[in-house]
This record gives structure tokens, sequence and C-alpha cells, in this order.
């Protein structure tokens, strides 16, 4: 099933979306009971949300061998972590700004697991029970930073470096998910998440052994091979198979 985020003439409100056609929810499904109402819209009539508005966004590193050699460091004996500014979030079609184009800023296609329920201390065999759904991340960042601070969370925290959506798909198996993002119609990430180094659920248990996840927070489970520099006024479009595709553009921030 494909929750979404959306709002129509400045009210946010909540979904499920079949095909075109937006059913509207009497709550936020990720904190409510929320029932369908007889209220329906298409995709033309609203702007689409970000699906979730994250309290804590954990990232993950090197997750893919090809990248970890692209990046020219070995493998991690387990799942890297580092936190991200919620802030930083922006949903389908919003415009990605770069504070700096001197630096090197790129685009990482990842997938972004939401947590459904308070999460702590959750053993691996478990972890799916503690997943609302799956959407769509690009992960931006700024080598430079990265480069120069020696960690990430600077990096990839600026306002617009981190668009979600642009649906929460409840109904997706983790391990075997295509992958892929283009920049102006050029196929540069092309993947597929059964070459992850840690699984989602090993990604579970080990970042809630460290803190407690609650309901809408999210784990970026890592980018494949080919991330790539950004430049004004270009035009990127992710898609994960089974959840869809999101598109934003970028220009100087």
């Amino acid at each position: 099933m494909k929750f979404i985020r959306f709002s129509k003439d400045d009210e946010v409100m909540f979904g499920i979306l079949d095909g075109k056609a937006i059913t509207k929810l009497n709550g936020d499904f990720l904190f409510e009971a929320a029932s369908p109402l007889d209220q329906t819209y298409t995709l033309e009539e609203v702007k689409i949300l970000a699906p979730v508005v994250p309290g804590q966004i954990v990232g993950i590193g090197l997750n893919y061998a090809l990248h970890a050699e692209e990046s020219g460091k070995p493998l991690p004996d387990e799942p890297m972590m580092f936190m991200v500014s919620p802030s930083a979030v922006i949903g389908e079609g919003e415009v990605i700004a770069l504070p700096s184009i001197d630096h090197r800023i790129d685009h990482e296609v990842e997938l972004a697991i939401v947590i459904g329920k308070q999460a702590h201390k959750v053993k691996k065999e478990d972890a799916l029970s503690y997943v609302f759904g799956y959407t769509c991340c690009n992960d931006i960042s700024d080598r430079d930073l990265q480069k120069k601070d020696g960690q990430f969370t600077r990096a990839k925290s600026y306002a617009t470096f981190k668009p979600l959506g642009p649906v929460i798909e409840t109904e997706l198996d983790p391990d075997n998910v295509e992958l892929k993002l283009s920049v102006n119609g050029e196929i540069r990430q092309h993947s597929n998440t059964n070459d992850l180094i840690h699984d989602v659920r090993s990604l579970i248990e080990t970042v809630t052994d460290v803190m407690t996840l609650n309901p809408g927070d999210i784990i970026i489970t890592g980018t494949p091979f080919g991330v790539g520099p950004l430049h004004p006024g270009d035009e990127i479009v992710m898609e994960i198979e089974g959840i869809g595709t999101l598109r934003n553009r970028v220009t100087a921030g």
C-alpha cells in the first residue's frame, strides 16, 4: 500500500495512493489509526509533500561494496552510522539548492526505512516488524566538507539536501529492490539492494542498539556505485522499484 502526504489550498493531508487517485485519510497514517474518507483527489490536483517529517535521520555510509571501492575505502565490518538534520528534508518536485557551486556536491540514490513503532534494542529476527514502510531518498552530499570535517553531518545536512518520497510503500521486499538514478536523462546509478553489505534487518538491530527510534524516524541505507557531481540546472530522477519516482531540479542556493 502506498501512503502519501500532500497539500491542497494550504491544508496538509494524508492519504492512500492507488494509481493516480488519492483517498484522503482522517489522520496521520504514522501516528493514528487513520481511516479512509469519502473524499478523493487526483495527483494533478495536489502538491505532493515529503511523505514523513522525521524526528531523526540516521545515515549509513559505505554499505555497497562497489561504492566503497570507488571511495577508496575498505569495507566496514559493521554499519557506519552518522546523523543528518531533519531540516534538510524536501519532497517531490522541490528544488535542491547548492550552497556553494565551487564544492563538489554529489547525488546518492538510497532506500529509506521508515520506522513504524518505538524501537530500542531490536533483534535482527524481529526487525521488520518495526518498519512502517520504505521510501526513496536522495542523500545529497558535499564532498569538500566531508573531507574537511572528517565526518558527515555538516556535509549532508544543508537545507534541501534530503529529498524524500514520493510515497511510503508498506509492501516491499527490502532485500531485492532495484534502484536507479539519472541526471538530465543519463543513468548514473543502477543497482539492487541484494548488494547491500549490511541488510535492512542488520541496520535496524545495530542502530537501535545505540539509540531509540520513534515512528517516522528514518534510516537511509547507503548508496551504490556511480555517485557523481551536481550542477545548477540539473534534473535528477531517481526510481526505486515498487515505490515510485522522485524528481528534483538543482539550483545555486
